[in-house]
């Protein structure tokens, strides 16, 4: 059986719709209550077994390396004043696994910053998780290790797909295909955000994708596409066509933080989860929107 040991998180864009919080600050490290985004994604990544993760960063993003070392004046400070929780906390961060970075030199593409990660992967299969989305499973399967089973019957890529509105079908990449099993699809192709009219289904990529290393070989083909940018969809529409290529059909829920309001979404929704903040949160909510119907 061919082992997945390495995963990649894309983390290099400016974040713009988040200006001007992410002139100076990355966008993945956005709080969701009090953690950053990215660190709930390098959790799922260990929570399916693997602890090896490169993260392919751009300009700014130093925050990011930050996070992830340790900090042994912080820690000191801590031990020293008792706070064994917080002091747990932050060593927790940089045990989760071996996390290496590499700079994305100029911005051209989620396809071109999966290609940043060729010499790190070699002739490896990896899981790509972006680093702005969140998925949560409903059945207590992390996702990245349900792509990974599904990665280990079949030997071929992957990606999570979410079942979406119509009318939302233009903001994704979405597939055509055939169901083989309850929730997993063989895919015959994936369109890039197409017209309501032209989408051939409303299953759409969900930020969850699993690669043989013949990937790298498509993006080296890939010309400029959509935004004058390497589309990974557009390395993986050559791909479909030479090799099987499966979707699995996302059960559970995903969180979207790369806009203003699916960020306040999801920090209400984790926070709801919280049993300290929870009742707190209901009831200020409640007296919110009280206040707005008088």
């Amino acid at each position: 059986m061919i082992m997945i040991k390495k995963a990649v998180i894309p983390a290099a864009g400016f974040g713009t719709r988040f200006l001007p919080a992410s002139k100076s600050q990355p966008k993945e490290m956005l709080p969701i209550v009090d953690k950053p985004t990215i660190q709930y994604v390098v959790e799922e990544i260990a929570a399916a077994g693997i602890t090896d993760i490169l993260m392919v960063i751009g300009k700014s993003k130093r925050a990011i390396e930050e996070h992830f070392d340790r900090n042994f004046e912080l820690e000191m400070e801590l031990a020293e004043k008792n706070k064994q929780v917080e002091l747990e906390a932050i060593r927790h961060i940089s045990n989760l696994a071996n996390v290496h970075f590499v700079w994305q030199k100029e911005l051209k593409g989620l396809g071109d910053a999966v290609y940043c990660a060729k010499d790190h992967v070699g002739d490896n299969p990896f899981v790509v998780l972006l680093g702005d989305t969140l998925l949560e499973s409903l059945d207590g399967i992390p996702i990245t290790r349900q792509l990974i089973d599904v990665f280990d019957r079949y030997e071929e890529s992957v990606v999570v797909l979410e079942e979406v509105p119509m009318s939302k079908v233009h903001r994704y990449g979405v597939i055509s295909g055939k169901t083989i099993e309850d929730h997993l699809y063989l895919v015959d192709d994936f369109v890039e955000k197409p017209s309501e009219e032209e989408a051939p289904s409303n299953l759409a990529i969900a930020g969850r994708y699993v690669f043989t290393p013949q990937i790298f070989d498509y993006l080296e083909k890939t010309p400029k596409g959509k935004n004058d940018e390497i589309q990974l969809t557009d390395a993986m529409r050559m791909m479909v066509r030479d090799r099987s290529m499966y979707g699995l059909k996302l059960h559970g829920r995903r969180y979207d933080i790369g806009n203003k309001l699916d960020f306040l979404r999801t920090n209400i929704a984790f926070a709801l989860k919280r049993p300290e903040l929870r009742e707190h949160l209901i009831a200020y909510m409640k007296e919110i929107v009280n206040e707005l119907k008088e």
